[in-house]
């Protein structure tokens, strides 16, 4: 069963760090709400004199190697620095720390060597999982979240059971799979929800906020996303794979992607049922700056292999995982194809703001 791995790390030609221009067109799409957004609704003098340091203080949860959450932190302060101008204030006199967090294996030594040298904020690393406490009481102003809770905790272990009616056979992700196995992803990401709603519930200061970025679905309709397709795609190298005897069957019924898409409904009820954070503004949009600009599909591929090699090599060896991608670059038109039949908007992206009650 494999779980969820970190981003690759360092600067070479598979990381995630030369790889991630997705993620950072899905935060470039949104930065100007966030910032409205911000500005409309945050009480920073209130926030401020709410913590412990007198601190305004950030935290980036699954923050990765950069350089994509270096150009959101700066955002935020942007924001808060402008509001502290709206209420008449002075920013000069307003410090700033931020709290880098990702799991222990994540490549913080390459995030922080990336620092920029001109930041306006002092810096901390919080090396572990953010489904569960990460800081002390009523310590953070703003938690900042993207592409990263579509990652659940850990695998739905139906899906590997061959007595439940779960099991994913064949299949590495939900897309395309059984109602049973849907609803066994959708179950675990209510649950894993709750765990993160309720740890930042009590590390956010009253009128604190988090935002949220991450690939989402349409209200009422398909729970296919283009990401998931793109499993779908790697499944088909993998299938190919057993069929030429280079891996077993059973390697890959033991195997699923602990990712999950929601929609604004699916999530506006998770966050009302918990009951910590009221919904300041969600909705579904496009992350893409042209959604009608072509797919530039070996990039699709080498933006895949950063964010999921790390969890192939948790399940596969070291060489079916070079093979497997060695295929997609091969087959990339494929990936094309299966993007174009699917008749889904490429780019969908859920973005939320809640406020702590």
């Amino acid at each position: 069963m494999a779980e969820g791995a970190p981003m690759n790390g360092g600067k070479g030609i598979y990381s995630y760090a030369n790889n991630s221009h997705v993620q950072r067109e899905g935060f470039n799409a949104a930065k100007n709400l966030i910032m409205d957004i911000l500005i409309q609704n945050l009480d920073v003098k209130s926030l401020v004199s709410s913590t412990i340091s007198k601190t305004f203080t950030i935290a980036d949860l699954g923050c990765s190697i950069g350089p994509n959450t270096f150009l959101a932190m700066e955002n935020i302060i942007d924001s808060v620095e402008h509001k502290y101008r709206v209420e008449g204030l002075d920013p000069k006199n307003l410090e700033f720390q931020v709290f880098f967090n990702d799991q222990v294996a994540n490549d913080f030594n390459t995030l922080f060597s990336s620092l920029p040298v001109d930041r306006r904020y002092y810096v901390a690393g919080v090396p572990g999982s953010f489904y569960g406490r990460l800081f002390p009481r009523k310590s953070i102003c703003l938690a900042y979240s993207s592409s990263s809770i579509h990652w659940l905790s850990k695998v739905p272990k139906e899906l590997v059971d061959k007595n439940s009616p779960a099991w994913n056979k064949g299949k590495i992700h939900y897309t395309g799979a059984t109602n049973e196995v849907v609803g066994a992803y959708a179950a675990r990401f209510d649950e894993d929800m709750d765990v993160f709603l309720n740890a930042r519930g009590e590390e956010i200061v009253k009128g604190g906020m988090i935002v949220i970025i991450m690939p989402g679905v349409p209200d009422g309709g398909t729970v296919t996303h283009d990401v998931g397709i793109a499993f779908s795609f790697l499944e088909s190298i993998l299938i190919d794979m057993v069929k030429e005897g280079l891996i077993n069957q059973d390697e890959v019924d033991s195997f699923n992607i602990p990712h999950v898409y929601p929609s604004v409904k699916q999530m506006s009820r998770i966050v009302e049922k918990n009951g910590c954070f009221s919904i300041v503004n969600m909705k579904l949009r496009n992350a893409r700056i042209d959604p009608k600009a072509p797919i530039d599909l070996e990039f699709a591929v080498m933006h895949l292999r950063a964010l999921a090699e790390g969890t192939f090599t948790n399940h596969f060896s070291g060489d079916t995982v070079e093979e497997i991608f060695r295929r997609a670059i091969k087959l990339k038109s494929k990936l094309g194809h299966m993007l174009d039949s699917s008749g889904i908007e490429v780019g969908a992206q859920l973005f939320a703001v809640l406020m702590r009650k």
